[in-house]
């Protein structure tokens, strides 16, 4: 069956990709190896958290099928790679899936397709180990097929800015690939972005969440000194948040979590390093101090317990909200992770409450969940808050808590001690 687009990837940025695709009118197959998943989706169910069950349901209404034949790949026109390109454990990116996905669709490569990678990679992926793939079978990119690069911008539990009204930048291997690629997006996508080449469209990600991660350390670092020198960075920050240029908010938190900035920045320094030879010094200093963040949240409940006489060994730590971010389920590269491990390690009694996960299991160590969260906040020594989930009353925990601890900033009630 023909389609007008094939999505290699049906999580959490295919998925809705494919939804937007659909509802636009362009009619989208989803191509996946895990069997369980496609199945799961064609029976109307979905896995991510920013569609619902009904959400699937209507793409199917309208012609959305998933698969795991990769043979759909051939019978579709343009051809778009969502799959994950995590860190390997030595810290350098891990292309597998896209060397995998890419593979594929070299087997059903024709003359005339669109491909596009939207996958997070270090600048130069696109030409120099995408197209090869491609071309062994002798067609050539720009000349046969043409080839792009569009950075996923997708920002879960993000109420204002989904797929449509993203603005979409697209960088082509060729000037024609470009306006492909271009026309292609903006068949469902408001604003679309044509950039000079696929390095410029690849390094664009990079310096978004590169420019995010920096700044992030800074509030982190300020959040530290600030604190031994009794000054209230909350309020600091809410002040120069009133300049209406030249300043953006950012916040300190308990981590960096998520799939975009802990990661996105090692791309880049991995390519300048590979590259140049040389360290990019800002990304390397931000990544030091954000990982440190675990460790100095841990100093500061040792100190709040020393405080009462107590030590952190034996101690009931109550855990609030174990996500990367508010309101969704997702826990991967969460920062409550790294925390548990270091209060585990230093034989904390751990214990977690979160309104959207029912199991957690940090580096595959079981963590008790709280049956009753007033009991839980009342017997707890320290209670911390990770993540403000909407479903939290900040002014009932504050007086239901021994002690809160709120690393988002997120109350200013006296009873609270912060971050």
């Amino acid at each position: 069956m023909h389609n007008d687009m094939a999505i290699i990837g049906l999580g959490y940025v295919g998925l809705p990709l494919a939804q937007q695709a659909a509802r636009s009118g362009v009619s989208v197959v989803g191509f996946d190896l895990n069997a369980s998943m496609v199945e799961s989706l064609n029976d109307g169910h979905s896995h991510i958290d920013d569609l619902s069950d009904a959400d699937v349901a209507e793409m199917l209404s309208l012609g959305f099928t998933a698969s795991t034949d990769e043979s759909v790949l051939a019978d579709a026109d343009a051809i778009v790679i969502c799959v994950p390109t995590p860190l390997s454990l030595d810290g350098e990116p891990d292309l597998g899936a896209v060397v995998a996905a890419t593979t594929t669709i070299a087997r059903q490569l024709r003359p005339g397709h669109l491909v596009v990678l939207e996958s997070t990679t270090y600048p130069g992926t696109t030409d120099e180990v995408v197209r090869p793939i491609l071309e062994e079978g002798g067609l050539v990119a720009g000349v046969d097929f043409h080839l792009a690069f569009s950075p996923e911008r997708v920002d879960p539990g993000n109420a204002t800015y989904g797929i449509a009204n993203t603005p979409k930048v697209v960088g082509g291997h060729a000037p024609a690939s470009t306006e492909v690629a271009t026309a292609f997006y903006g068949r469902f996508i408001d604003t679309v972005v044509p950039s000079k080449g696929t390095r410029e469209a690849e390094m664009t990600k990079l310096l978004e969440n590169t420019y995010r991660h920096i700044n992030i350390a800074l509030v982190n670092e300020m959040a530290q000194f600030c604190h031994e020198m009794d000054i209230d960075l909350w309020e600091v920050i809410r002040n120069a948040a009133t300049k209406p240029f030249g300043f953006q908010a950012f916040y300190p938190g308990p981590g960096v979590g998520g799939h975009c900035i802990p990661i996105d920045p090692n791309y880049l320094s991995f390519k300048v390093r590979s590259t140049l030879g040389r360290p990019f010094q800002f990304v390397e200093l931000a990544q030091s101090i954000n990982l440190q963040m675990p460790a100095y949240v841990v100093e500061r409940l040792t100190d709040l317990l020393n405080d009462e006489g107590k030590a952190l060994r034996g101690s009931t730590i109550l855990l609030l909200g174990v996500t990367y971010k508010p309101n969704i389920a997702d826990q991967r590269e969460s920062p409550a992770t790294p925390l548990a491990a270091l209060l585990l390690a230093k034989g904390a009694n751990l214990v977690f409450h979160d309104p959207h996960v029912e199991a957690w299991t940090p580096n595959g160590e079981a963590v008790t969940r709280a049956g009753d969260l007033d009991d839980a906040l009342r017997t707890a020594d320290v209670s911390v808050l990770l993540q403000n989930h909407r479903e939290y009353d900040l002014a009932h925990l504050a007086g239901t808590a021994r002690t809160l601890f709120d690393t988002k900033g997120a109350t200013d009630d006296e009873r609270v001690e912060r971050l």
